[in-house]
């Protein structure tokens, strides 16, 4: 049976990249997806496990040859999805996940219908602004461009299918891998997981 594709977005400060970090430390079995991206890798970023960094030209060849399954600018910027990262892994039946925004989960879906998406939401605004201010990596005019972004993006907190609002840490992981587990005892999915135990159950032995 193939794997699930899970996509998680969030705007800006709200937390999703350490949410995710901590989700995959405590979940075994889900691989995440490497984006690729024209902007420059921030101080601790490498190549290869943070992102793949491209130029503008190079990006716009790939997305041109159709190696996207999502693209979106956003911040000035490109980020992308590399469809060699993601469906082989599926077939193969592993789950994986998308760190993305709102713009590329759309794009995700309407490919993918049966991807689950889930949506990170700040305790507050002031809170999402100490948080963007916190990673001391950002010009004045960065924070406000992306302060100005984050009520565009959390309006389309209604297209995923689940929302966390990443208030206390501990509890955000929680409630995050409580949606994976979920997800892995649908009935379909155990039903293709321990199609011998319930064939034996049925039979009687």
């Amino acid at each position: 049976m193939p794997g699930t594709l899970f996509i998680v977005a969030a705007p800006s400060g709200a937390g999703k990249s350490s949410l995710v970090n901590a989700l995959l430390a405590r979940v075994p079995g889900v691989r995440l997806s490497i984006s690729t991206t024209t902007r420059p890798p921030r101080p601790g970023e490498s190549e290869g496990e943070h992102y793949h960094f491209v130029s503008p030209e190079a990006f716009e060849r790939q997305a041109a040859a159709g190696a996207f399954l999502e693209y979106a600018r956003v911040h000035g910027n490109f980020y992308g999805t590399s469809r060699a990262a993601v469906e082989p892994v599926l077939a193969r039946g592993e789950d994986v996940l998308l760190e993305i925004d709102w713009q590329g989960a759309r794009q995700v879906r309407a490919q993918m219908p049966d991807a689950v998406g889930i949506f990170i939401l700040p305790p507050s605004r002031a809170e999402l602004e100490r948080r963007l201010r916190s990673r001391g990596q950002d010009s004045e005019e960065v924070i406000a461009r992306r302060l100005a972004a984050a009520c565009e993006e959390m309006s389309h907190y209604h297209e995923f299918d689940y929302v966390v609002v990443n208030e206390d840490f501990e509890r955000a992981v929680d409630e995050l891998r409580c949606i994976f587990l979920a997800r892995r005892l649908r009935r379909e999915a155990q039903a293709g997981r321990h199609a011998e135990l319930i064939r034996a159950l049925l039979a009687g032995e």
